[in-house]
């Protein structure tokens, strides 16, 4: 096993016994809303700028097709919808993790046990 390995194994050892230890009590849990909250709202603003920008050099246009627009192909509707879910999907997923090791690093709960 490498040292990158060794050290990535190590870290995730560290962050389960921190939530084994300490686990997500309800007032962690409740304080932490907020910041999800907030998280939520900042991976959509985030993901709407990244989307417009991905499909404005992969279609070379500048709005992608809604649903409703009867001029595009509905190949076209379905690969721009899911191109925007996978977008909000992973953005969403970094700003809660890292929302959530910010949390840990301050209050020693992790939120979501």
């Amino acid at each position: 096993m490498s040292k990158a390995n060794k050290a990535i194994k190590g870290k995730t050892a560290e962050s389960r016994a921190v939530r084994k230890k300490g686990g997500a009590s309800k007032g962690a849990k409740l304080a932490y809303r907020p910041i999800g909250l907030v998280g939520g709202i900042v991976a959509g603003l985030v993901s709407g700028a990244v989307f417009k920008q991905v499909w404005k050099r992969v279609a070379d246009e500048d709005e992608a097709p809604s649903a409703l627009q009867s001029e595009y192909r509905m190949r076209e509707v379905v690969i721009a919808a899911a191109l925007q879910g996978a977008i909000f999907a992973a953005t969403k997923a970094a700003i809660d993790r890292a929302g959530a090791r910010g949390f840990t690093k301050l209050t020693g709960k992790w939120p979501g046990d």
